[in-house]
């Protein structure tokens, strides 16, 4: 009977107990799965192994069984990092090749436009810079022209302009004059019967129209024939022209080349054509000679001071005393040759613009 009694009395307090405990199971599970949501979308629910003490072994695997079978829904909260956006999918396929874009051009060579007060006049010139021991002077249609070392200050470049202010402003006035008689003559009309300056004398065009464009030059009635396809331009012509006379030039130019560098005792490395506007010729400190196309125009004896000048440079990079006795030995009348050339170019009419 003591027994009934005891069970009777603690009955109540037995549910209650149970009560309670059916109620922390179900926060605990709560609980477990708001800190699943929060943490983890999407991966594996962490280890519940230190939940609260008051969860029973299989209330914990069965709320585990619950929540892997459960889609957790996304958070409606503010996350506390930036959740990354899902990866764009690419649409293209095959994908599109890319061209790579065209590489920048080099950087022009920059050249400095400086003026100095020299005597009365205001002397324009362009600077530029280079990797010479001295300091160079040019004029040409463009003005003067000043190449000076790296090293050599602003001071140094004026100084040695006024030193040879006389020779400058004397070859610009002559430069100048040269220019405004060129300009005065009229062009050369480009037709049949037009005449062309070649080799000191004249030739004579003439046009016909063929199946295909050729070139044909009669030395003994000194006739230039060339024919032209139906429908060809003046510029085409022009350049025709040129070419035939460029190629002539180069032939030219080769066999006095080699017939002077035999008599100064003197090997050239290499040899081709320029298109300058004013210059004649150049050679290079490696033997590197050049000769002005246009040469071609004028007589042989003026051709062949331009190319005992140049062969001169192997021997002498400058134009000292010792540089004019080389051009002397294979070239005696080079003064004569000199003046006249320089009074031919200005007689010379417009050809090509």
């Amino acid at each position: 009977m003591d027994r009934i009694r005891n069970a009777r009395h603690f009955a109540p307090r037995l549910q209650r107990w149970l009560d309670k405990q059916a109620s922390a199971q179900q926060t605990t599970g709560a609980a477990s799965r708001d800190q699943f949501d929060l943490f983890a979308s999407g991966v594996a629910a962490p280890d519940m192994a230190s939940g609260s003490n008051a969860t029973s072994g299989a209330a914990e695997t069965q709320a585990a069984a619950a929540l892997s079978q459960t889609v957790v829904p996304t958070p409606a909260f503010s996350a506390p990092f930036p959740v990354p956006a899902p990866a764009t999918v690419n649409l293209l396929r095959p994908p599109v090749p890319l061209r790579r874009p065209d590489p920048a051009p080099p950087a022009p060579d920059v050249q400095a436009r400086r003026q100095l007060l020299v005597g009365e006049f205001i002397l324009e010139y362009v600077l530029r810079r280079s990797t010479r021991r001295s300091i160079g002077f040019m004029i040409d249609d463009e003005g003067l022209r000043v190449t000076a070392p790296k090293r050599c200050t602003l001071a140094e470049i004026d100084n040695a302009i006024r030193a040879k202010q006389h020779w400058i402003l004397s070859k610009l006035d002559e430069r100048r004059q040269r220019r405004a008689a060129r300009l005065e003559k009229p062009p050369i009309e480009w037709i049949d019967g037009a005449v062309l300056p070649y080799l000191g004398s004249e030739i004579t065009l003439r046009l016909y129209t063929a199946a295909r464009n050729r070139s044909d030059f009669n030395p003994v009635t000194r006739e230039l024939s060339m024919g032209l396809v139906q429908g060809a331009t003046e510029h085409l012509l022009k350049e025709r022209v040129k070419a035939w006379m460029k190629r002539e030039a180069e032939l030219l130019f080769e066999q006095r080349l080699d017939l002077y560098a035999a008599r100064l005792g003197v090997r050239y490395a290499a040899f081709s054509l320029t298109s300058a506007g004013t210059r004649w010729g150049s050679c290079t400190a490696q033997r590197v000679i050049r000769l002005n196309w246009k040469l071609v125009h004028f007589s042989l004896p003026l051709i062949d001071y331009v190319v005992a000048h140049e062969l001169a440079h192997i021997l002498e990079m400058n134009h000292s005393p010792r540089f004019w006795a080389a051009v002397e030995s294979i070239y005696p009348r080079y003064a004569e040759a000199k003046e006249l050339l320089r009074k031919r170019a200005q007689e010379l009419p417009v050809l090509f613009s």
